[in-house]
Order: structure tokens, then C-alpha cells, then sequence
């Protein structure tokens, strides 16, 4: 798999995704999705099935964005736990949280049946514990909230069943799952071809007009119109500040370790810390008898652009996970992915704010990607189909989340708060500091820069400032990328932009301009 989304390579990577063609300029369709992942792929394979005319674009290749990144959880045990979520939606929109979430399971499930995809799709139990004596009223808590919200079978246990470690009070979701993400983007991708859909690849979209019909271009040229176009590229691109202003970047770390093959029971997990771990086990259903499983535990989680501690992340993860487990063997993957957080804890799904009525918008993931990109899939195409969904009215991205107001200003006052990095000084005084294969920003008078010193010794160097609203972005030495401490955007070493909300690459300066 070709990523573009930064140098770590998780598990399912090693999974081929057939290669889409470039786009053709003047192509039209009833319908223009941008971005190949679980949202893009899931909207388009429904809104192919209702006969519309479609055309995909991705900048990369289907999947290589941040779908490629997950753990690949699909749960109805909401990130943001129950309690949470009744407090800012009441408990209406709890239980309509609850049966979306349960319902994209189900999809995922008879879709995969249905067109025969072979995706290590596997039905398990989930379970949520409490890691302190002094954190076991939330499991009380979340048991009753979450069966408030009608989640079918959840019950309290004393602990986790079997040889596994203590851990007192806990939780079971029945019925949760867990898939390989690649094959399951295969799958649909050839399903969707075979049903008449036009997929693009390489094809970064940079402007949408909203004029009738719809008129998108790509930094290639090329120009493609549609009657309605759907936008789900982990965060929007099409939005300079509405949706923004209610989400943030979040970075998870990742590793994957080698156990024994029926050394732990399959299922998943994930605690109450703030940030949570979460884990499960991932053994191909084709694997041979007594072959090694992974385990993959998740966690770690630091606002985007605002830590560059990977290493010490990485080895927290694994003592962590080795004090609980001690089956484990060598950790043979480390990846992190991006998060987009929502401030209420819920995704963004539906016709995109402040725009016309055929322009749609899928974001706000919240640490649930597989589902919440499912959900909106299924959610747009309703909205596009001039269907009446219970669900659009939680997920709307013009919501005022009123009751996460508290959430809502501590994100502003972060994202104020980095914009002083005008005046600050940079990571480095001189060019002379920068290590090989690595990158630093430089204070060169009123301006900074980003300088990338590749493994031969040259440099390259770019602005610093983010082109989306203009903050100064960082080195992050896990993936080798520039990533922007306010909303997300990620470049790579040489300032090419690989996730939005930017739309184009760090300017790059020439040797008179510094």
C-alpha cells in the first residue's frame, strides 16, 4: 500500500488496494464524493445502489488516508462513553446514538456477506473497565446510562472473564466486531466498480464552486461537475472555519505485538483513563494453526502539532500493555493516526454549514471511524435521496452544541494560544542544528521557516505557516511530517500537503528569500 499520510506503516498496510486511474477532466456525475475512506466508500456504494451516477476522487489511492490508521474497532461503546453523550444529548440522543452506531455494525456486516468480501469480519464481545479502585463508579455510571440508551445485552460483571488481568468492576457489550479495514475497502471498491461507480485516484481536490452545477479542480486541472458533491476527507477542506471551530486534531499511537496464537480470548477493550487504551487481537481468519496473533493497543493521545514525544508515547503504550498481558512477545508494528474530536462527542454527517443544500459534509470521527464514517454514509445518502432520517438532526454539522460549551471555549483558547508562536523562537538557532533525515523551524526575522534536512545533507526549506488560517506548523519526528497545532492540517518533509483542511502546500522559498 502506497501511504501519503506519514512514514509509520500499521498492520493492515501490507494489504494491496487496486490502483485507480487518474482522473479525466470534464467528467460529471449526478453525485462527486471526495475521499476514498470508510465515509467516501460507504456513500458511494449506497448511492450507487439507489442508481445514481458516480464519481469518486481521492487524492491519494482508496484507503490510504487515514482509514489505513485505525485499530479498526466496530463498536457501539461510544468513545465518549453514555454518560457523557446523555449529559449533551439528552437521552433521546443517546439512544439514537446507540442505534446508529449497532446499525452501521449490521450494515458492515450484511454488505461484507452480501458481496462476499473477505475482510476477517468477526462478531466479539467488548469490554470497558475502570483501571483505580476510585474510577469504579464510572462503570455503575456508564452501566446505567448506557442501558438507558437501549443497548441491547450490556451488563456489569465483577471482572474480566477467564485468565485475564484484574481488573475489578467492568462492563460487556455484546455483539461488537472487528475487521480488516483494507480488505473490506477492497471489497467495496470492487463492488462499486462492478455497479457502474468512476473512481479516481490522485486526484486533490482544491476548490469546490458551489455554482449549478457543481464545479470541483484539482491542483492537476482537471474539473469535474456534479449535481451534489459529498466531502469526506477526515476534515473538510471546502470549510475555512464553521466546522472547525467545533473539532479538533487529536494524534493515537498504536503498537502491535506479537502473543501467542489462543493466548488471549478475542475481544475488545478499553479503559476509563482520559486518554483511554483500547486493544484487540488481530489474527487473519486464514491463519495457520499455532500462528502468532497481534496484539494492538492504542492510546497515547495528544493534540495534533502539539507534542513531538513519539518515542516515550510509544514506550508507555508498551509497558502498558506488558503489565496487563505478559504473553506478549517483540512489538513488531508502531503507527499513530489522526482523530478528528468533535466538542459533544459526535460526528458531523449532513448537509455542509453556510453552504447550498447539495453540498455535504462527513467529519468529526471522535475515536469511532468505522462506525461514524458508516453511519454517514448511510445518513447523506437519506439526505440526498430526500428521505426523512431519525438520525440527521443528531449528526447535523450546523448543530450548536450548547451543552458542550465548556469544551467548545477550552478548544478556542487553545487554537488563540497558538498563534503566539508568531513571536516566539524557533526549535533551532541555526540550519547547522538540524539533524539528518529530520526537520526544524527556524526564526529568520519577522518570518519562520521550515527547514528539512534530508539524509544526503541538503536542506529544504518551505514556509512555516499553514496556508489554511495561518499557524506555525510543527516537525513531527514519528512520521517525518509537518503537522498544524490548530486544526490538523498535515504537509509532508518537503511541504506537500497530505490532510487537509489545507488545500495547498507550504510555500516554498527560494534561496534569495532567505
Amino acid at each position: 500500500m502506497n501511504d501519503k499520510s506519514g512514514q509509520s506503516a500499521s498492520i493492515w498496510m501490507s494489504q494491496d488496494v487496486p490502483a485507480m486511474p487518474p482522473i479525466v477532466s470534464g467528467a460529471h456525475a449526478d453525485v462527486c464524493i471526495v475521499g476514498a475512506g470508510i465515509a467516501g466508500l460507504t456513500t458511494t456504494y449506497c448511492l450507487m445502489k439507489e442508481g445514481k451516477s458516480i464519481i469518486l476522487l481521492d487524492a491519494g489511492q482508496p484507503g490510504g488516508g487515514m482509514t489505513q490508521r485505525t485499530t479498526a474497532h466496530l463498536s457501539n461503546a461510544l468513545d465518549d462513553r453514555y454518560v457523557e453523550i446523555e449529559r449533551l444529548h439528552g437521552k433521546t440522543g443517546a439512544q439514537l446514538a446507540a442505534h446508529s452506531h449497532t446499525a452501521a455494525i449490521d450494515w458492515i456486516d450484511k454488505v461484507r456477506f452480501e458481496e462476499r468480501i473477505e475482510c476477517d469480519f468477526t462478531r466479539l464481545d467488548g469490554y470497558l473497565f475502570a483501571p483505580s479502585d476510585d474510577a469504579r463508579q464510572l462503570i455503575d455510571e456508564e452501566w446505567q446510562a448506557a442501558r438507558r440508551a437501549g443497548v441491547d445485552g450490556v451488563e456489569r460483571l465483577d471482572r474480566l472473564p477467564g485468565n485475564m488481568f484484574e481488573t475489578g468492576p467492568c462492563l460487556r457489550f455484546p455483539r461488537q466486531a472487528q475487521f480488516h479495514p483494507l480488505k473490506y475497502v477492497s471489497g467495496l471498491l470492487k463492488a462499486i466498480r462492478a455497479g457502474g461507480g468512476r473512481v479516481f485516484s490522485n486526484a486533490h481536490v482544491t476548490s469546490v464552486d458551489s455554482d449549478t452545477p457543481i464545479k470541483l479542480e484539482t491542483s492537476q486541472g482537471s474539473v469535474v461537475t456534479a449535481h451534489a458533491v459529498v466531502i469526506a476527507t477526515n476534515t473538510p477542506i471546502n470549510n475555512l472555519v464553521t466546522i472547525h471551530t467545533k473539532q479538533a486534531a487529536y494524534i493515537s499511537y498504536v503498537i502491535g505485538a506479537r502473543i501467542p496464537a489462543g493466548s488471549i480470548e478475542p475481544a475488545l477493550f478499553w479503559d476509563t483513563l482520559d486518554p483511554y487504551h483500547y486493544v484487540r487481537i488481530h489474527r487473519q481468519v486464514s491463519a495457520r494453526e499455532g500462528e502468532d496473533s497481534v496484539l494492538i493497543v492504542g492510546g497515547e493521545d495528544h493534540k495534533a502539532g502539539q507534542a513531538d514525544d513519539g518515542e516515550a508515547r510509544y514506550a508507555r503504550l508498551e509497558a502498558w500493555a506488558r503489565e496487563r498481558f505478559p504473553m506478549m512477545n517483540a512489538v513488531v508494528f508502531r503507527w499513530s493516526g489522526q482523530v478528528m474530536e468533535s466538542v459533544d462527542g459526535l460526528a458531523f454527517a449532513g448537509r455542509n454549514p453556510g453552504d447550498t443544500d447539495n453540498i455535504y459534509s462527513a467529519t468529526g470521527d471522535s475515536g469511532m471511524g468505522m462506525t461514524h464514517g458508516t453511519i454517514a454514509g448511510l445518513l447523506i445518502t437519506d439526505l440526498i435521496m430526500k428521505r426523512e432520517s431519525p438520525w440527521s438532526s443528531l449528526y447535523d454539522p450546523s448543530r450548536r452544541p450548547v451543552r458542550a460549551a465548556g469544551e467548545f471555549i477550552r478548544e478556542s483558547l487553545n487554537v488563540a494560544a497558538q498563534y503566539t508562536d508568531w513571536v516566539t523562537g524557533g526549535d533551532v538557532e541555526t540550519e547547522a542544528q538540524i539533524p539528518h533525515a529530520q526537520g526544524a523551524v527556524l526564526r529568520d526575522g519577522l518570518t519562520k521557516i521550515a527547514i528539512y534536512r534530508d539524509a544526503q545533507g541538503e536542506l529544504h526549506k518551505c514556509s512555516a505557516v499553514c496556508p489554511h488560517l495561518g499557524c506555525i506548523v510543527a516537525w513531527n519526528h514519528a512520521e517525518n511530517t509537518w503537522d498544524c497545532p490548530c486544526h490538523g492540517s498535515r504537509f509532508d518533509k518537503f511541504g506537500k500537503v497530505l490532510n487537509g483542511p489545507a488545500t495547498s502546500d507550504l510555500s516554498p522559498l527560494k534561496q534569495e528569500d532567505t
